[in-house]
């Protein structure tokens, strides 16, 4: 089970010792630096160089393949449909992508991910390029994507652990992961949009393609110990196990029951950007990369004060209220026609949402012990894509039938009803925690 130096009251809960003091001698300076230990490492620093600009390449392809689909179709049920496509099989196969993770090496498991997200990347561009591409030839691509992403997740989500020489270094590389993911949330979007202007869109498909040879060849010179592999009886008896364990563990429970529910209803308002983009501002592909570049600076903002705050803040105050100013942002949003001030709207949609979504990742990864980390954390690659399908097609659906500005005011009226009843029963799990942990940490 998890070692746990400090009681989980003690880790997960605010009390009067954990308000921020403004005499504090640590300072915001020294917050932020300390949230960058992680690159002491040689193999993380490598890592994240490579990681950065794949993902920046992964969102040239997001921005790009979101405007492709909706400019064949000019249907936002298509749209959703690509969306659905792209995270289904996650649905079906992240279970079995962490029994995977944890019975063969992280690394080479990476390396095949890469290699064939690198591919599917290059016969997307090529077909675009080549104006052969369909509605359906981009949804069958974003199927096996989804495919190959359901192992590539947990992979390397567990991976990070491996990285770090100094176990002390864990939570910065957690906080920079996020940081990985939410710089490109900035960089890609916008380079999409004068991309896709200037070049067109086969162009980003192309690049996003080379993105995945940074990442190969910084994997190549990462040299990290021989990590023992537990073998299974069976791929049924380990994911029996990982599925025991986590819903078994109080907080990790709540959190991924979190998840579903804003991988459903909270996650699916960015699928109908394109339609946002050309319907409301009357955008170009430039513009819609303004609109995902605006929520990536919130994100990245949100990474900041999480690296800063996360070890004087309860979780819960980052993950609840995250979600109920999340939900009132986007309802806000859709009443807009401005786009100035939409901006403003994504940026508190982006600083919240992925501020919820960076604490509830870094929390479990604190939670769970290390012979069940790629297990976990493929259930939580489930919660967090596996259901995402499920609301891309209700809110493409919906938004087809009446208009995308209803069809997101719903989604985000059902996240606000989540955090509040979230937040009704914050004592109980608390509670919960404390038992869990006198009966295994004793």
């Amino acid at each position: 089970m998890s070692q746990v130096n400090e009681s989980e009251e003690d880790q997960y809960i605010v009390n009067e010792s954990s308000e921020i003091n403004v005499g504090e001698t640590i300072g915001w300076t020294d917050k932020l630096l300390s949230s960058l230990h992680a690159f002491k490492s040689r193999n993380y620093t490598l890592y994240f160089i490579g990681q950065l600009i794949s993902t920046i390449g992964s969102w040239l392809q997001i921005v790009a393949e979101g405007w492709l689909i909706f400019q064949l179709s000019r249907s936002a049920f298509y749209v959703g449909l690509s969306a659905a496509a792209s995270t289904l099989p996650a649905l079906f196969l992240s279970l079995i992508g962490g029994v995977i993770v944890d019975r063969f090496p992280k690394k080479k498991v990476i390396m095949v991910t890469q290699t064939c997200s690198m591919i599917l990347a290059f016969i997307l561009g090529i077909l675009t390029v080549t104006n052969l591409i369909t509605v359906w030839q981009i949804i069958l691509l974003a199927f096996l994507l989804g495919i190959v992403q359901a192992i590539d997740i947990p992979a390397r989500q567990a991976y990070v652990s491996e990285l770090v020489d100094d176990k002390k270094l864990l939570s910065s590389a957690i906080a920079l992961n996020s940081t990985i993911y939410n710089s490109a949330r900035v960089v890609g979007p916008t380079v999409a949009g004068l991309l896709i202007a200037g070049f067109g869109l086969g162009m980003a498909f192309l690049l996003n393609g080379f993105s995945y040879i940074a990442v190969i060849i910084a994997l190549y010179f990462i040299k990290t110990k021989v990590v023992p592999l537990k073998v299974h009886a069976s791929p049924r008896k380990a994911i029996q196990e990982g599925l025991n364990y986590a819903f078994s563990h109080p907080t990790i429970k709540t959190l991924l029951m979190s998840t579903v529910m804003i991988s459903i209803f909270g996650w699916s308002y960015s699928t109908l950007m394109p339609v946002i983009a050309h319907d409301i501002f009357n955008m170009n592909a430039s513009g819609l990369g303004y609109l995902y570049a605006a929520t990536g600076i919130g994100a990245l903002f949100a990474t900041v004060m999480i690296s800063a705050y996360s070890h004087k803040i309860s979780p819960y105050i980052f993950i609840i209220g995250g979600n109920i100013l999340f939900a009132i942002m986007l309802i806000f949003f859709t009443f807009t026609r401005n786009v100035y001030i939409a901006y403003f709207f994504l940026f508190v949609i982006g600083f919240s949402l992925v501020g919820m979504f960076a604490m509830i990742n870094t929390t479990i990864q604190h939670a769970v012990s290390d012979n069940m980390r790629g297990r976990v954390m493929s259930i939580y690659t489930l919660s967090y894509l596996g259901f995402a399908p499920i609301g891309n097609f209700e809110i493409g659906y919906v938004a087809e039938k009446w208009g995308p500005g209803f069809a997101i005011r719903i989604s985000a009226f059902i996240v606000l009803l989540m955090g509040l009843y979230f937040y009704k029963n914050l004592k109980q799990v608390k509670k919960a925690q404390m038992k869990y942990d006198e009966t295994h940490l004793a």
